[in-house]
């Protein structure tokens, strides 16, 4: 999620109504800035747990006052906080693979040494595994999202302070056709996707119980539901279905300079524009309602896959940055990944993702599903080819190697590790709730389980 908005103060600027139509040109003008690809960035969520005992909670005074000794540290990546107390790092647009990778490990050195002064750790995992979602941060924006998302259950609650996810960011692409171009890198990112889910899917508990599926955190954004974090139809032209997916998407609230921000249930910003109610929206309204949907590829002038659950270790981060990187920015891998996942797309059934039957697929099993393991084996190998082309070290691809053979090459994720560390109970019974260890399970379970 994007925090770059104050509570209010922005809704004093741009205050001239813009028309549909106006909507309509700077979405096109300003989602897809296009391009031969030169930059890379990454976005990292983390949960934050005491060292000894993660099973235990972080107060929230002892969570503010760490962020505190944090916040003075200087760094190259930006730090925000998720409404949860989840700590995020944004990486700078870098111009390599190494650059990116240099510079948010030595972030991170510097964040795990001043958090472990407090006895406090990260946790790189889709879901929190342990503790039901608690929000940490009380401002208007949350208290908004949060009455939005509840119309739709519980899935909003665990999204906003729950989860957790490694977010790649590449390139929107070219003009010309070909596997740098950006009509093909859009069709890619969403095909792709799917074999992401699967590959890292690092979320298959709740409450400290299965969930039956390997990514929990990707089940939950499908329930928020198609309007606000799904993808446009998958085979339109990319600029015009993102600009008609915005307007048609339901405006999560009405931002206001002072009080409780306006909640509006079933506007959409087309239908905004046209009644000029509650209020003419505005360019800034424009701006925020970009970062309220949730797509699992959001093109904010580049293109930001939100897919892949967070991961395991120091630094399993740097394998879906190094594979993706490789996937998108390597013709040569961009040409095999496209080939590999384009027979995938029959699973698809022309519908938007995550909400089609290879999304589901992927995020209920993993790698356990044949295809999908057949094309992650192929676009792992086609990724370690590429690397040393785009100046890897012997770091970033023994650490692709590692993942493929403990993983991959085995029809694993790093949720099965989640599932094998559970102690082996009674079978789940044929009722509602999980109970005890369910590698295999395929049942769908409520997120509140």
């Amino acid at each position: 999620m994007s925090h770059t908005h104050s509570d209010g103060g922005d809704c004093t600027e741009h205050r001239t109504a813009v028309t549909e139509a106006e909507v309509e040109a700077l979405v096109r003008g300003i989602c897809f800035k296009t391009g031969p690809p030169r930059t890379l960035g990454v976005e990292l969520e983390w949960l934050v747990h005491p060292l000894e005992l993660p099973q235990l909670p972080v107060t929230p005074e002892r969570l503010e006052a760490a962020y505190a000794t944090v916040r003075a540290v200087p760094l190259g990546s930006a730090l925000t906080v998720e409404p949860g107390g989840q700590l995020e790092l944004s990486s700078p647009p870098a111009a390599s693979l190494m650059e990116c990778v240099d510079t948010v490990s030595a972030d991170l050195d510097a964040v795990r040494a001043v958090l472990a002064q407090d006895g406090l750790g990260l946790a790189g995992i889709g879901h929190d595994p342990w503790h039901p979602p608690r929000r940490f941060l009380h401002e208007p924006r949350y208290d908004a999202m949060e009455t939005c998302l509840d119309r739709t259950g519980p899935a909003g609650r665990h999204m906003m302070c729950a989860s957790a996810s490694v977010q790649v960011c590449v390139d929107a692409g070219h003009e010309e056709p070909g596997p740098l171009g950006h009509t093909r890198r859009w069709w890619l990112a969403h095909q792709l996707g799917a074999v992401l889910v699967a590959a890292f899917a690092n979320s298959s508990l709740i409450g400290g119980r299965p969930t039956g599926w390997r990514s929990a955190r990707q089940l939950i954004w499908t329930e928020i539901g198609a309007g606000r974090a799904g993808a446009p139809p998958p085979n339109g032209e990319p600029r015009a279905a993102w600009a008609r997916h915005v307007l048609d998407a339901p405006v999560m609230c009405v931002r206001r300079d002072s009080g409780p921000w306006e909640v509006p249930e079933g506007l959409t910003f087309r239908e905004w524009t046209r009644s000029g109610s509650p209020r003419p929206p505005t360019r800034a309204d424009l701006d925020y309602h970009l970062t309220t949907l949730f797509p699992p590829v959001r093109p904010r002038g580049h293109l930001e896959l939100r897919m892949i659950d967070a991961q395991p270790g120091e630094d399993g981060w740097i394998v879906p940055l190094a594979v993706t990187a490789a996937l998108f920015d390597d013709p040569e891998a961009a040409e095999t990944a496209y080939r590999t996942v384009k027979p995938l797309g029959e699973r698809a059934l022309d519908r938007p993702a995550p909400h089609n039957p290879l999304w589901v697929d992927a995020a209920r099993s993993g790698l356990a599903d044949p295809e999908l393991r057949e094309a992650a084996d192929v676009c792992f190998a086609a990724a370690l080819d590429a690397l040393p082309r785009l100046g890897a070290t012997s770091r970033v691809t023994d650490a692709v190697a590692a993942f493929r053979d403990r993983y991959v090459a085995r029809g694993r994720c790093p949720a099965d590790d989640l599932l094998d560390r559970l102690p082996v109970t009674a079978p789940p019974s044929s009722g509602s709730g999980p109970a005890g260890r369910t590698r295999t399970a395929r049942g769908r379970k409520d997120i509140r389980t």
